[in-house]
């Protein structure tokens, strides 16, 4: 499940207190203030009637040609993003540069937002549990129909990785409610069984939908996926398809062909996110090891136990979990590429053409174009898990939080715009269809 693999942060460090506070490594103020101009097409000051007439050309500009952007769904979103997609794609100097660099400086260097989280443990029908993190104090500060943000990190991931944070940053300053799915396992969420989750496992997905949605019924439920649980929000978009009660989804550094993903993984400087993901699979593992004791079957538990690459950790453990024949049929069945030719869902899927860990070979760009109801935006830049750009570069929020918020902010204004009826008692906006 290389495919989706998490930043280092989550591979190498055990996952904190919801209120802890991280300290980035800084560098001097003027030093990045000079950078950041240095990066631009000019720095001339501006008036405020300046500013004012640049922002409203901005969006009746076409996006940027920085940008590889295509989708059924162009016409329809392309003109609400096009405050980001209209400006060129600036990576920061240096870091941003190399796609290794930026992904390890990302990982181990961008701030994390300290917000205090409430944990709500959720039984699954076989037994196990996932965690959900909300924000402490949301629901007397939030009316109940407030928009419902769901955030599922990557591959061993949770509510204290850098990317999760700021996300659930911005989109709380907006007035959004915000829920972190953690994973089996991820985040210091209970392992109650012996099974993890896996890139094809879509149970837990459809529990945490149904129980967010059951708890706030009058609001429009959102989600965004990274990495490994962008894989997974795709294929369930995919297979809900129709009865899908999401608003919207939006998917980033997804690997989509797992197959693709893990041929490159285990290719030069890659080996190092191998083993350091299977070293923190390895943690979560032998955490819970008594779960395995005697299971007998298949399962080669000494090799999961001891796994010096996520291959050897899904071959000894994780296919055998979920009834896969071989590690490459694992992989092979729980491709989110296979998916995107069903959805039915608004989703807005962003990659980096130089994503070491999610190829830009295995992006399904010919469903994505026929599907009507999705746009993709490839950056020329971004690393995996990196976009160290933007006016935050280079320790605040990636590069994607705004145009993620734009796009779920304009869903959710046509939403506003759908009421509900006998005849739409959801209130959702009208797809277009496709006959699958």
């Amino acid at each position: 499940m290389v495919l989706a693999v998490a930043t280092p942060t989550s591979l190498t460090f055990p996952l904190v207190a919801a209120s802890i506070q991280y300290a980035p490594r800084t560098l001097p103020n003027a030093l990045i203030t000079s950078l950041h101009l240095s990066s631009s097409s000019s720095a001339k000051p501006m008036s405020a009637t300046t500013t004012a007439t640049i922002t409203v050309t901005n969006l009746q500009q076409p996006p940027h040609s920085s940008f590889e952007i295509l989708g059924g769904a162009r016409d329809k979103f392309l003109p609400a993003l096009s405050h980001v997609l209209s400006r060129p794609y600036h990576p920061f100097p240096f870091l941003g540069w190399n796609r290794h660099l930026e992904t390890i400086s990302a990982s181990f260097y961008r701030s994390i937002p300290e917000i205090r989280l409430r944990r709500q443990c959720l039984r699954t029908q076989d037994g196990g549990a996932v965690a959900l993190d909300w924000v402490s104090g949301d629901d007397r500060r939030l009316p109940p129909d407030a928009p419902l943000l769901i955030l599922l990190p990557g591959l061993t991931g949770g509510s204290g990785d850098s990317y999760v944070r700021h996300m659930l940053s911005r989109a709380r300053s907006k007035g959004w409610r915000v829920v972190v799915f953690n994973s089996r396992g991820c985040g210091d969420s209970p392992v109650t069984t012996p099974q993890f989750y896996s890139a094809s496992f879509l149970g837990d997905i459809r529990e945490v939908v149904a129980h967010v949605t059951g708890r706030y019924p009058t609001a429009n439920v959102y989600a965004v996926g990274w990495s490994l649980g962008a894989n997974i929000l795709v294929r369930y978009l995919g297979q809900e398809a129709y009865n899908c009660p999401l608003s919207g989804a939006v998917s980033l550094c997804n690997p989509f062909n797992l197959v693709v993903a893990d041929e490159d993984f285990r290719k030069g400087f890659n080996i190092v996110y191998d083993k350091a993901l299977a070293k923190s699979l390895r943690t979560i593992f032998n955490k819970h090891a008594l779960l395995f004791e005697d299971i007998g079957g298949e399962y080669n538990i000494p090799m999961a136990a001891n796994a010096k690459s996520v291959r050897e950790f899904d071959d000894g453990l994780t296919r055998v979990s979920f009834g896969f024949k071989s590690v490459d049929d694992y992989y092979s069945g729980s491709s989110s590429s296979d998916s995107v030719k069903h959805v039915q869902t608004p989703l807005l899927c962003i990659q980096a053409a130089n994503d070491p860990i999610a190829p830009a070979r295995g992006i399904p760009r010919e469903d994505i174009q026929e599907n009507p109801n999705c746009l993709l935006v490839v950056t020329p830049k971004g690393g995996h898990l990196g976009w160290i750009a933007g006016d935050e570069a280079p320790f605040g929020a990636p590069w994607t939080d705004p145009l993620v918020m734009d796009f779920i902010q304009y869903l959710e204004t046509e939403e506003a715009k759908c009421p509900k009826t006998n005849a739409n008692p959801d209130g959702k906006v009208a797809l277009h269809h496709l006959e699958v």
